[in-house]
């Protein structure tokens, strides 16, 4: 007989029913150090008490009006996410998944209105993850998505991550964008080669295509900056936010230039929960908090840190470990065992981490996470790794 939810997730059997900071407690009373952060979701943590006042004290005005009406806890996040962006404009949505269909719809509809409606292929890079939708998994194009869904959105060409020869290959005169993620987290936490997303600028520029990037898992400071691109400084076209730009509430966005947003006018896309006063609120605050320059440094003191530590976690279990990927507080071990097993592992040590593709386990702990906690998750997982070193 059939669960009464649906059973797509191969879950953990641990349950969960309270946090606080980068620790989770089962009814039990049982704490685990959490290094995964909901997926790098819990940007500040469980229960980060600046995150509930907001939440407790707009829950108590007003959760949801529908985009029918002005909202101007909506207005306020959009201003932030502007003042601090490369963007002129910023749609709300409840979802990563959501800004993926977003995107590319507004680059698209770009070039539609401009008179060039051949143009609507997007290049995608393989080992890539832009959520779950029939458009995402399109985009994305591994058989791990796709396998079973019938006809996919046609449009998109899929080549080799960090290739520029293979995009420079793939472009042709309906080609509308560019999509791709600085560092592909669901790929095994692979950072794009340096100057390569400068070269893609360059390249969508003299190509006449849009360059999208998908910052949903790798931005609001997960790097050291609140978004990655800007390691390269460049200025993209469109850029996908979800995930801990809430905070662990529901919430995503769609930052565009005025330019690249020009076809997407008043009817041409919608939501209804999407801005809500609740969710905006919220990620206000998230904004707020980790756009702050003495936030992001410790961001990156910590990265270096904890990196620091990881080396010489590989160099104690070489048959474990072969290297640590990443930037910032978005770190992962490459295995040479399953990455399975080290989280599995790491059950046993009460601690979370989460298995990627590429034989690596994610390391996605809160940007809150102290020294003390760094020095105790690398701790746990030389134990972890301790025993499957045979």
């Amino acid at each position: 007989m059939i669960p009464s939810v649906l059973p797509t997730y191969n879950r953990a059997p641990l349950s969960f029913i309270m946090g606080e900071g980068a620790w989770l407690t089962e009814a039990d009373g049982s704490r685990y150090l959490d290094l995964g952060s909901g997926i790098a979701v819990n940007a500040l943590g469980h229960a980060h008490p600046d995150l509930v006042a907001t939440l407790t004290e707009q829950a108590g005005r007003l959760w949801h009006v529908s985009n029918v009406y002005m909202i101007p806890e909506q207005q306020r996040l959009a201003d932030l996410l502007v003042a601090h962006t490369f963007a002129d404009t910023v749609f709300v949505t409840n979802s990563g998944t959501e800004t993926a269909e977003l995107a590319i719809k507004m680059a698209r509809k770009y070039w539609y209105d401009k008179g060039h409606p051949e143009k609507i292929g997007i290049i995608t890079f393989e080992g890539a993850f832009h959520g779950r939708s029939t458009g995402a998994i399109a985009a994305a194009g591994g058989e791990k998505m796709t396998k079973g869904y019938g006809p996919l959105m046609p449009g998109f060409t899929h080549v080799p991550f960090g290739d520029l020869e293979a995009v420079k290959a793939a472009i042709t005169p309906q080609t509308a964008a560019v999509m791709i993620e600085p560092i592909q987290g669901e790929g095994g936490i692979r950072t794009a080669p340096e100057g390569f997303l400068k070269a893609l600028r360059k390249l969508c520029d003299e190509a006449g295509a849009l360059l999208i990037l998908d910052e949903v898992q790798c931005g609001m400071g997960r790097t050291g900056k609140l978004f990655a691109f800007e390691w390269d400084g460049i200025q993209p076209d469109i850029v996908m936010v979800a995930k801990g730009i809430g905070g662990g509430f529901p919430l995503g966005a769609v930052l565009a230039t005025e330019e690249a947003a020009s076809g997407m006018t008043a009817g041409t896309h919608g939501s209804t929960y999407g801005g809500n006063p609740l969710a905006c609120a919220v990620g206000a605050k998230v904004v707020e908090i980790i756009a702050n320059p003495d936030f992001l440094a410790e961001v990156n003191r910590k990265g270096a840190l904890f990196r620091q530590r990881l080396e010489g976690l590989i160099a104690a279990h070489p048959k474990v470990f072969e290297e640590v990927r990443g930037t910032g507080l978005m770190l992962g071990l490459k295995c040479r065992v399953a990455p399975a097993d080290l989280v599995k592992a790491g059950y046993a040590q009460h601690l979370l981490t989460v298995a990627a593709s590429d034989n690596t386990v994610r390391l996605l702990p809160p940007l809150t996470i102290t020294d003390e906690e760094i020095t105790e998750a690398v701790t746990r997982l030389d134990r972890a790794a301790a025993t499957l070193d045979v």
